[in-house]
């Protein structure tokens, strides 16, 4: 077939100078974005249109046509099919048409064409023409979008089973629901889609370690726009990160979805955070705390005024800790407000805002808000600079409750990491009442645990018996793996502990500059127990195993 390019060259329509200084040193001429030979050789969209659809002998729209039909917008966003230059519509008669700028963009025309599903046929419009007939059909929803809430594309995809009435039952969206139902059956908080040299694989992550599960037999390059078109994301956009959200009904339960694309060297991988909105919020009971702990911190936030602080990385439950923790405080006589991304627990009486950069809702601007909006306690999601630093700081300084969380390894490391962040140690040492460090542990299947005295030669084998604290004689579990927890021998999670109680000496050392393993050492005398210590004792209760406890905390 004669290329484009050449029927250009050939009508004097662009020069060749012109096309070489259009492709880059490994784009081939003649696979250039058929957009961008128009806007380089200023031809105007019908024309350009005409001489596309007689190269490919495709039947040519017209405008009058699709405005008369019914817009297939469904799940896609009008950035992504303005960008791709297509436009999905239906005619009276029920023939479903795809009207597209560039054919060759096989990726995105077949990925929107089996997202439609059933017999599609596929013409050639002006990029003007989709244009218009977009604004045309987004004009009745716009007022609608504007006043959205909630992330994600929630016309039309808001869950699976909507999704295959509206795909009828095309492959690739029966392999992403499939994808969907193994993670949840499983547990999981993460999916992970990862292209490989020859096809691509699938891990979840449950109770926080990755296993494989069996990837659909359908291309890759679907999968990913499937779930592209899901999230909102730009489908043609290859080279780039992209960061979406969308919803879904999995197995009966709401699920918010995070959605991070990343370009690797052999295709892109999708990586997918489940948020479960079904999740019933934890007591503050409930949360495993020991009972020093638990009266420890339930009197630091029970207090009028100051700065309470959750550490650990990220899917350790710190915000199911500050969730419980609000429980406690959630009555009547006091107005709490709080800024997440993305809001994980829907809290009754509690005024929850969700983060939008997009707008220029940030934690520090949203707490700029709250400040005039009478609150008596305030939950920020996450301190992740020093401008929400300084004004969650301030705030608890001013008659509030303030809560929030930080990554650091350590409680005493959160004093040190407020500094680096610019906060005056001053500032710190009058507000910070504690800080509570927590890491997720992985709990022994009860159904095949197995008990083990320990030898003296255990200890020689496995130094981390005598890190830990055990002695010989000592009885302990160990996974074993059966059919109910899937082989791992772990089933579930709790957390471990160290609360931090900020005492008169621990604020001497913060006004004198002390380092975080000084501050810990003077903790630990006042009584408090570090996150090892709490892992001991659940390995002496047979919760869960050593190597479990040092796989996620580190000996100090």
């Amino acid at each position: 077939m004669t290329s484009l390019v050449s029927q250009l060259v050939e009508k004097g329509l662009i020069r060749n100078d012109q096309l070489i200084g259009l492709a880059g040193p490994s784009t081939e001429i003649t696979s250039l974005p058929y957009r961008r030979l128009m806007e380089a050789a200023g031809i105007a969209p019908g024309r350009f249109a005409d001489l596309v659809a007689e190269l490919h002998g495709l039947p040519r729209s017209d405008l009058d046509t699709m405005l008369a039909g019914e817009p297939l917008l469904g799940p896609f966003s009008r950035v992504f099919l303005t960008e791709s230059g297509i436009y999905p519509y239906r005619l009276r008669s029920g023939a479903q048409r795809l009207a597209v700028v560039d054919p060759t963009q096989r990726d995105v025309v077949d990925a929107v064409a089996m997202t439609l599903g059933g017999a599609v046929t596929i013409e050639i419009a002006g990029l003007d023409e989709i244009e218009i007939a977009l604004e045309r059909a987004g004009e009745a929803q716009e007022a609608t979008v504007a006043g959205e809430d909630e992330p994600g594309p929630v016309t039309g995809a808001e869950n699976v089973d909507e999704l295959r009435d509206l795909a009828s039952g095309a492959p690739v969206v029966r392999a992403v629901e499939e994808i969907f139902d193994r993670a949840v059956s499983l547990r999981a908080t993460d999916i992970h889609i990862e292209p490989t040299r020859r096809d691509y694989q699938v891990r979840v992550r449950v109770d926080g370690v990755m296993r494989a599960i069996v990837a659909p037999r359908v291309p890759h390059r679907a999968i990913v726009s499937r779930i592209k078109i899901l999230a909102s994301l730009n489908i043609a956009e290859h080279r780039l990160p992209q960061d979406g959200r969308t919803r879904a009904k999995i197995r009966g339960r709401d699920y918010d979805i995070r959605v991070a694309v990343m370009p690797t060297t052999t295709g892109e991988a999708v990586i997918l955070r489940l948020l479960d909105r079904s999740g019933k919020l934890v007591d503050f009971s409930q949360l495993g705390l020991r009972t020093r702990d638990e009266t420890a911190l339930r009197r630091q936030i029970e207090m009028p005024y100051g700065l309470v602080v959750v550490t650990g990385p990220t899917g350790s439950g710190k915000t199911t800790t500050l969730a419980a923790s609000l429980s406690i405080l959630n009555d009547q006589t006091r107005k709490i407000l709080t800024v997440e991304d993305p809001v994980e627990y829907e809290i009754p009486g509690v005024s929850q805002s969700q983060v939008r950069t997009a707008v220029g809702l940030t934690f520090a601007s949203a707490l700029r808000a709250f400040l005039r909006q009478d609150p008596d306690v305030i939950m920020v999601g996450e301190v992740r600079d020093t401008e929400t630093a300084k004004i969650a700081i301030q705030a608890s300084l001013t008659g509030h409750m303030v809560m929030t969380t930080l990554h650091t390894n350590t409680a005493a490391a959160a004093i040190t990491r407020l500094i680096d962040m610019g906060v005056e140690p001053f500032l710190i040492a009058s507000s910070l009442r504690a800080v509570v460090g927590q890491r997720l542990v992985r709990l022994l299947c009860p159904d095949c645990r197995r008990p083990r005295r320990l030898e003296a030669h255990d200890f020689d084998i496995n130094p981390r018996f005598t890190a830990i604290g055990l002695e010989p004689g000592t009885m302990v579990h160990e996974p074993v793996g059966c059919e109910r927890c899937g082989g791992t021998g772990y089933r579930g999670r709790r957390a471990i502990f160290e609360v931090l109680e900020v005492n008169e000496p621990i604020r001497r050392l913060i006004l004198g500059g002390a380092d975080d393993q000084a501050i810990e050492t003077t903790a630990r005398a006042a009584g408090m127990t570090t996150m090892i210590e709490d892992g001991r004792a659940r390995c002496l209760d047979g919760t869960t195993s050593v190597d479990e406890v040092f796989r996620v905390a580190a000996l100090r």
